[in-house]
């Protein structure tokens, strides 16, 4: 297939990844033909993945702006941020506090080139290229460290990422950011679940992610709790995704106790 000019040269347009595929099923548009194929063959398989997507989104909104309000926080790391769309971090924050600064990381290019291009008339925001498996390089790295002030709280968003990270990796990155932040700094996560959820359909999709590249590990409500570990939950505690602090005006449905994924908040002691 053609280049697309917004794509960097090194980046290989043949190999699907993962925040491309999510990006397409936001309705984005930097995406390549085999990242559509991957999110087509997906949503074939379970036709909810879109609108679990958007709540995904949804969530990261709702967390972010019950950090910069209530939390009074005002330095915020995005980690495996994807690519950015409407209701980005910065966004957010910027409408209760101006003067709030903003690191987003992500593992690919494509993520860190369209950051970087909607950023520029934002001094108090920039984008790194970085894996997040290694949080201590990221806290050090000078792009991270002339943005945000590590001797004040910090807000550590892991939303719809550490599903991708086989093994013990998850526990060992909150672990390691718990030992690096501030006390006050807070973490957020999300992460995908099949708890209460039918085998089929979400599995054919799963398997499809797995395919090409882009496996996602559901853990359990009691797995995704224990990343909570020396952290203070903030209520509700962990939760069914639309269940943590709905906005007024969104009806809670009877489905959304079985919604396919988890989210916390937590505040380091």
């Amino acid at each position: 297939m053609q280049r697309p000019s917004w794509a960097p040269p090194e980046v290989d347009i043949d190999r699907p990844a993962s925040s491309r595929i999510y990006d397409y099923m936001l309705g984005g548009s930097h995406n390549f033909a085999v990242d559509r194929e991957i999110a087509q063959r997906a949503i074939a398989a379970m036709p909810q993945l879109p609108a679990v997507l958007a709540a995904n989104r949804s969530f990261l909104r709702r967390a972010v702006r019950y950090l910069a309000a209530e939390g009074s926080i005002d330095q915020f790391l995005d980690l495996g941020s994807g690519i950015p769309t409407v209701g980005n971090v910065h966004e957010i924050t910027g409408q209760i506090n101006e003067s709030a600064r903003v690191v987003y990381v992500d593992i690919d290019p494509i993520a860190v080139l369209h950051a970087q291009a909607i950023l520029t008339d934002y001094p108090n925001a920039t984008s790194l290229q970085a894996d997040l498996r290694h949080p201590l390089e990221i806290l050090s790295d000078p792009t991270v460290t002339e943005m945000l002030d590590f001797t004040r709280p910090v807000a550590v968003l892991l939303v719809a990422t550490l599903h991708f990270l086989p093994e013990q990796q998850p526990a060992a990155i909150v672990s390691q950011l718990r030992a690096a932040l501030p006390s006050g700094s807070y973490i957020t996560i999300s992460h995908a679940s099949d708890d209460g959820q039918p085998p089929a359909g979400q599995r054919d999709a799963l398997d499809v992610y797995a395919r090409a590249d882009n496996e996602v590990i559901m853990r359990t409500g009691s797995e995704v709790s224990a990343l909570a570990d020396g952290w203070a939950l903030v209520e509700p505690g962990v939760v069914r995704l639309p269940l943590w602090h709905p906005d007024p005006d969104e009806a809670i449905s009877p489905d959304d106790a079985n919604f396919p994924g988890y989210g916390m908040v937590a505040r380091r002691p």
